[in-house]
């Protein structure tokens, strides 16, 4: 029906005939077969291959999803009723925690006596330096310290020094730990300067850590018995072990003009000095206690014991200070109520924000 009214129609006729005799029809049509380009894209089209698709679970549009933050998610929406309750259980949780670290601490028992001023003689009290410095004067003093409560054994005794800068990073870095393992075989103590030789000869150990040994002595008596100290096993057993050699022993040690702290003996191998391996492991704070030794027996409230101490070590010449500490520890070691108050103050706070936040929610409700 459509291609009889088409060729029936006049209109039809005249439009056939318009194309048959237009010269822009022609152009056209010869533009379309010769023209390169249009020869060019049908055989594109002919040859494109079909369009690859990435699958949904592949890496890369994993990562498209995630450069464009599509990633899923957990976004959850917390309601008043949700973040009061958090805050309470969290509270309820530290708040005993705190109380039961805290008393842990306070019933570590602890005499602290500082020395350093005490032990010089008055005539010298306006010159520190020069009394310390002076070999000839005796260094020996004596302390009483009364026991307040029970000690239970073991008792650890500390030397505690203060406004000592052992995380210098020049101090830090004096020393040579390949030197304390293997000996004269380690060749490589440049670090160790300026105490890396004595006398153009070698020093074993090498720089200033090891050279500053701290070496004020203590003896305790209680009423006319001496109480033994027991200087075993003061040391990390991986530093005894693992960055001490056996077969090291002190060569040429505190031999120079300036001599800096205490003496070793040439006898005893690296690995058995735990004083010197103690003093080795630096603080990172300028107030830091080091273990001394333990007394291994108990100490009765209202019990006075003499200390009979040598005060060697200078802290003088740079205002430092010297403490002798005695503590008994808990399980959860020496005293220090940080963590306790701490947890309370964590607790506390959250238990204040839950009552808080509950006010606002009864009065602002919309849940």
């Amino acid at each position: 029906m459509m291609e009889l009214g088409r060729a029936s129609s006049p209109a039809g006729s005249l439009m056939e005939l318009g194309r048959a005799s237009s010269p822009a029809g022609s152009l056209m049509e010869l533009g379309r077969a010769s023209s390169p380009a249009g020869s060019l894209m049908e055989l594109g089209r002919a040859s494109s291959p079909a369009v690859r698709t990435i699958p949904i679970d592949s890496p890369i549009s994993a990562l498209n999803k995630f450069k464009q933050q599509n990633l899923p998610a957990c976004k959850p929406v917390l309601k008043p009723s949700c973040v009061i309750t958090s805050f309470l259980v969290l509270g309820f949780i530290f708040v005993p925690i705190g109380l039961t670290t805290l008393c842990a601490s306070r019933t570590v028992v602890e005499i602290v006596d500082r020395y350093d001023s005490g032990c010089v003689p008055g005539a010298f009290r306006s010159n520190k330096v020069s009394f310390i410095k002076d070999t000839s004067l005796p260094k020996n003093c004596s302390r009483i310290l009364k026991v307040r409560k029970h000690m239970k054994a073991p008792i650890y005794i500390y030397y505690q020094l203060d406004n000592y800068y052992q995380n210098h990073r020049r101090y830090v870095k004096s020393r040579s730990d390949q030197q304390l393992l293997h000996g004269l075989k380690s060749n490589n103590t440049s670090s160790c300067e300026p105490e890396e030789f004595n006398n153009g000869l070698p020093v074993v150990p090498c720089g200033l850590i090891a050279w500053s040994l701290f070496n004020d002595t203590y003896t305790f008596i209680r009423g006319t018995k001496e109480l033994r100290i027991n200087r075993k096993n003061i040391a990390w057993d991986s530093d005894r072990d693992s960055k001490f050699g056996k077969h090291v022993y002190p060569i040429n040690f505190q031999n120079g003009t300036l001599i800096g702290g205490g003496k070793l003996d040439p006898h005893i191998p690296l690995s058995d000095q735990e004083d010197l391996i103690v003093w080795m492991r630096t603080a990172a704070l300028p107030s830091f206690r080091k273990l001394y030794g333990r007394i291994e027996e108990d100490l009765e409230a209202d019990d006075v014991i003499v200390v009979h101490l040598m005060n060697n070590y200078n802290t003088y010449s740079f205002g430092g200070k010297k403490k002798l500490v005695l503590s008994t520890s808990s399980w959860l070691g020496g005293r220090n109520d940080f963590l306790g108050v701490a947890y309370i103050f964590v607790g506390g706070s959250s238990i204040i924000l839950s009552i808080v936040f509950l006010l606002l929610h009864m009065k602002n409700s919309r849940y």
